[in-house]
């Protein structure tokens, strides 16, 4: 995973742009990572990935 400063991100927001279509970029402050960048494509696939995962299984019994 790529990693920007907040300032280049700012400065260069087109670049974090492109980038982040290619792979998730932790942008970082101070040092610290605050938060990641992605793709719309890979967000919705984390999204339906989540979603699977908290949906009931067929034949599972509730309790």
């Amino acid at each position: 995973m790529k990693s920007m400063s907040a300032k280049d991100a700012k400065n260069a927001f087109g670049l974090l742009l492109d980038t982040a279509r290619a792979e998730p970029v932790t942008v970082e402050k101070h040092g610290r990572p605050v938060v990641v960048v992605l793709s719309v494509e890979e967000f919705e696939r984390l999204k339906k990935r989540q979603d699977m995962e908290k949906a009931p299984r067929k034949g599972a019994i509730d309790r």
